[in-house]
């Protein structure tokens, strides 16, 4: 009932509902006579199997990671090759049908949910390793394949690709989340990685970044489009090959564990280690809560303390200077003595609890789901907004152990909640915007590596202002003038 309101007021609201509703069904209606228009189509495309319109496989493409609920599209196509992805894409645009990219799933900031329906493109049949040139260190893949398959695949040749978020992503959906992670302070984000990127444009046109097949180390040839579809998070194209740069594998690899009486301590050690200029390869923190249900998840037994988790990459002279600057630098800040996995068996049995600590951190309640906030800041700055997300975790009874790629300032709390308890989220919530916003006030950002997605919209007007932001506005609407292209995502739904 619409207590409190006149009888004229009553019906104008009613009224409002009711046309808001039909507008809605309207909406819905339309656009599922344009999707049946287009099944016959698609299927000349694909193939029968190429189509579908099952709702578990609906589902299944509807959700990633993230906490965002699920948002199925109406038809998931399967295409094989860009000449079917271009084809799709052209009766999508003809038909004013949404196109939501999907590559692994393992987005956390909603990336792939159909917020207006429409088509999901599931790439993972296009996962060719194309154009190998080891000689010049760079390859070229398509959107199927992962990061664990192309370095499966290198396994011979002396070369890997070193970007490593922990998820088994596609290479090209990394490329469209401007992903990082463990490898970042050495190797560099996809940003830095990517050379050359093919691109469906939302009405089939297809285009290569740097120009088809070149993949020169460096360039400064015309506009860094490369660049401007690394992190448009599928709302720009659809990207259907990325060339890449590949590294050689390190002759000794070493990697230590370092306890720490306070998180201060602990941070301050990332932060000279850096400043003495040691090359090293990973530097990753994790604070007492953390830790222990590492401990816990991974059957590891390490102090429960503020920890730092290290890895050198180098010839055996150079690990052993690298180990002894950063012994001598942490145990001037009380850290103890350095735990070693030296051979392969021991390193990866350590950096896959380090990577399964969102299910870790799952684990400390069951039954809850888990949000990873993902800010970062310039690393003077690094101290103090960890030591203060610390105290307002404690100060608002939250669960939130921290993690974080130290070395780049970039750190993440797993937040684990309730989602049946609607205060817990709501103090979630508000600590997501109190911690974003005391990064922003450090002259740092509000994703270091996840993305926007559907999460971070408002907060990316604040970090960039609003000129940038409609200059963004902009650039959307001459490459995708009827927003077709991931809709919702990034730019606020009123901004294009």
């Amino acid at each position: 009932m619409l207590l409190g309101l006149s009888h004229g007021l009553r019906l104008s609201v009613q009224r409002r509902c009711l046309l808001q509703c039909c507008g809605v069904k309207s909406l819905n209606t339309s656009r599922g006579v344009a999707v049946d228009s287009v099944l016959s189509p698609f299927r000349s495309i694909c193939g029968e199997d190429g189509v579908s319109l099952g709702e578990a496989v609906r589902e299944q493409h509807g959700r990633d990671e993230s906490v965002h609920r699920c948002r199925p599209p109406d038809v998931v196509v399967f295409p094989r090759c860009v000449e079917e992805v271009s084809a799709l894409a052209k009766i999508c645009h003809s038909h004013q049908l949404p196109i939501i990219p999907f590559g692994t799933g393992t987005g956390l900031e909603g990336g792939v949910g159909a917020v207006k329906g429409g088509v999901c493109f599931s790439l993972r049949n296009m996962d060719q390793i194309l154009d190998l040139h080891p000689e010049d260190f760079d390859v070229t893949v398509e959107p199927g394949v992962t990061r664990m398959a192309l370095n499966s695949y290198l396994r011979d040749t002396g070369l890997w690709f070193p970007v490593d978020p922990g998820a088994d992503a596609s290479l090209c959906g990394m490329a469209a989340t401007s992903a990082s992670g463990t490898n970042a302070v050495r190797y560099g984000t996809m940003r830095e990685n990517v050379m050359n990127l093919e691109v469906v444009l939302a009405d089939g046109t297809v285009i290569h970044t740097a120009g088809k097949g070149r993949r020169p180390r460096k360039t400064s040839a015309g506009y860094n489009l490369t660049n401007l579809f690394v992190g448009s998070e599928g709302t720009l194209g659809i990207i259907t090959k990325t060339t890449l740069r590949l590294y050689g594998v390190p002759e000794a690899m070493v990697s230590a564990v370092c306890s720490f009486p306070s998180v201060q301590a602990a941070v301050d050690s990332t932060v000279q280690v850096l400043q003495a200029g040691v090359p090293i390869a990973r530097i990753e923190f994790l604070d007492d809560v953390m830790i222990d249900a590492c401990n816990r998840f991974s059957s590891l037994s390490y102090p429960v303390s503020p920890t730092l988790f290290l890895e050198f990459h180098g010839s055996e002279r150079s690990l052993e200077e690298q180990v002894n600057t950063t012994e001598e630098i942490t145990q001037s800040n009380g850290g103890s003595d350095f735990q070693w996995a030296r051979d392969t068996e021991t390193r990866s049995r350590l950096w896959k609890a380090r990577h399964d600590a969102w299910y870790a951190a799952q684990a400390l309640r069951p039954g809850c789901k888990a949000y990873a906030t993902d800010v970062c800041v310039p690393l003077s700055r690094l101290p103090q907004i960890i030591v203060e997300t610390k105290e307002d975790l404690i100060e608002n009874r939250l669960t939130g152990p921290i993690a974080g790629h130290v070395g780049d300032g970039n750190f993440h709390c797993l937040m684990v909640v309730d989602p049946t308890d609607p205060e817990e989220l709501q103090r979630v919530h508000l600590f997501s915007e109190r911690l974003a916003r005391r990064a922003l006030s450090m002259d740092g950002t509000c994703t270091g590596e996840h993305g926007v997605g559907l999460g971070k919209r408002a907060l990316l007007c604040e970090e960039l202002g609003p000129l940038a932001v409609q200059v963004m506005q902009n650039l959307k609407e001459t490459l995708d003038p009827q927003n077709l292209m991931n809709p919702g995502k990034i730019l606020q739904q009123g901004d294009v």
